[in-house]
């Protein structure tokens, strides 16, 4: 029913604004601009240049990135520290970006989140076995990215 357009080429001199406009938008990762600007039709000296143009004009920044993406998917998506590292990584963001991203999680507000979430989890849970009931909440959290010995620290109070 609707067709996907054909992809514009543009040269370098057009696609520059155009990555501005793109990154300033919202936080992008390299990765993110490099796809964008290949799928444009730069050629791959173009995009170097191009990448290093925004860095330096500030329109890039993979700290900055990191911190982004760590407080939109704690706050938003309601991710454990595993599941935004795999975010990050997959995002090709460098180790020492990813630990300054993490450090942006409140400790005391990661507890609170665990906590509320494997309440809901556990209301929400019909199974009449309480061990089955343990371990669907035990996979929900460890699939939401949530350390797995926090997690079953947490659940012993509810196996009394």
């Amino acid at each position: 029913m609707f067709e996907k357009k054909a992809n514009k080429s543009y040269t370098p001199k057009a696609a520059f604004p155009k990555a501005m406009r793109f990154c300033a938008y919202q936080e992008r990762s390299y990765r993110q601009v490099r796809e964008k600007l290949y799928e444009w039709g730069l050629c791959s000296d173009d995009v170097e240049n191009m990448l290093t143009r925004l860095a330096n004009d500030n329109f890039l920044n993979e700290e900055r990135f990191a911190k982004a993406f760590v407080s939109g998917k704690f706050r938003q998506n309601k991710w454990g520290r595993n599941k935004i590292k795999q975010g990050l990584k997959q995002e090709d963001i460098s180790a020492f970006c990813t630990k300054k991203g993490l450090a942006e999680i409140d400790a005391d507000e990661y507890d609170a989140l665990l906590q509320k979430l494997v309440e809901q989890k556990w209301t929400s849970c019909l199974d009449k076995n309480i061990f089955s009931k343990k371990q669907k909440v035990y996979n929900y959290m460890i699939s939401k990215g949530f350390e797995g010995d926090l997690v079953l620290d947490l659940l012993q109070t509810y196996i009394k």
